[in-house]
């Protein structure tokens, strides 16, 4: 990032300040293991000055159609769940009271990624076979396509900013939005080429992305259409998705290196944390209502919770081998994820 841009930035940041239903997976029935953090010993910045019970948490799996590959999910705002069945170009709704589930298919060609729950309440796709958004009325199940120009670029992960404009990655190269009002969509290529991966909106009305490709995170100008990247400690360190706290503080899952990041702007302040366990993954990164942060580790084949107080994770590993938990996403007491080497969702309840 330049350091004109980047002082424009702190100078933001100070005026802002029909399967079968569920049953219990391995980590209700097998004890979850503790660690200390390899870390610093001082805790994040704006940490609560207490921490959820790590006693409360268990997890349940949720069987959904074999070979649909779930991919992302998204907590719907009637109690459901929606998710991307990737392997057959599907959207899929879970009712988590009776295990049912229902599909919408996205049409031909539809490789969905990417679900979120926008402001109308309705889901939106990033949909990389069809290389465009994808708008589903929850309701009335009609399909919107917002198609990009250009080359396809690979979608992976959207977000919506305070002002309704989704905000959209693509791998190949490429950040951009949808002005859903208009239907205007703009693709812009990213500062250092491929890479663009997960994305989050902070509570103070930013938006960043994480790039696996070229190791870094990025804050986004809303106003500019213009991406400065943001390099965290470690030299490639592989960050693969990112979320924001309740304190518009950022947190990266760093792949390539097996650590947790945390990138405060306010201050400028970087830490990271190795995840334990002799080759951790981490892929998914989410922080939840209680500002307690989440992650998916393949190496493990686990969930992995961190909590910043206390600097201590703790592993909670799947029953079954390849769960491969790629996205996280909740909503108060519950954290949900896509085991998409299973062909099930994962409800982790948080207290």
């Amino acid at each position: 990032m330049t350091s004109a841009r980047f002082f424009v930035l702190l100078a933001s940041l100070a005026a802002a300040c029909g399967p079968s239903g569920p049953d219990l997976s391995s980590a209700s029935r097998f004890p979850a293991t503790a660690t200390p953090s390899s870390g610093p010993a001082s805790t994040a910045a704006g940490s609560p000055a207490t921490t959820p019970d790590v006693n409360a948490v268990r997890l349940v799996e949720f069987p959904v159609g074999r070979g649909q590959g779930p991919h992302d999910v998204a907590p719907a705002p009637d109690g459901g769940v929606w998710y991307t069945a990737q392997r057959t170009g599907e959207l899929g709704y879970l009712d988590p009271k009776t295990g049912a589930t229902r599909m919408v298919k996205l049409g031909a060609g539809s490789a969905p990624h990417g679900v979120i729950v926008g402001p109308d309440g309705n889901p939106w796709i990033t949909d990389g076979g069809l290389n465009a958004i994808v708008r589903v009325d929850a309701k009335t199940n009609e399909i919107t396509r917002y198609p990009l120009t250009g080359p396809n670029v690979n979608l992976n992960t959207a977000t919506f900013d305070h002002d309704g404009i989704l905000w959209f990655t693509g791998q190949s190269g490429y950040f951009g939005h949808v002005d859903p009002k208009t239907g205007i969509v703009k693709v812009l290529p990213s500062p250092r080429g491929a890479g663009p991966y997960g994305i989050t909106s902070t509570p103070d009305g930013r938006v960043f992305y994480a790039s696996l490709a070229n190791s870094h995170i990025a804050w986004i100008d809303l106003k500019e259409d213009i991406a400065s990247p943001i390099d965290p400690p470690t030299p490639d360190q592989g960050a693969r998705r990112v979320w924001s706290d309740s304190k518009s503080q950022i947190w990266v899952s760093e792949w390539n290196a097996g650590q947790l990041g945390f990138f405060s702007a306010h201050v400028n302040v970087w830490k990271e944390w190795k995840l334990p366990g002799a080759n951790p993954m981490p892929y998914a990164v989410y922080v939840d209502d209680q500002d307690i942060v989440w992650l998916t580790d393949f190496g493990a084949n686990a969930i992995v919770r961190f909590d910043p107080v206390t600097e201590k994770f703790t592993s909670y590993p799947h029953a079954q081998p390849n769960a491969a938990v790629r996205q996280l996403l909740g909503r108060p007491g519950e954290v949900w994820g896509a085991m998409s080497g299973q062909d099930r969702l994962l409800l982790i309840r948080t207290r």
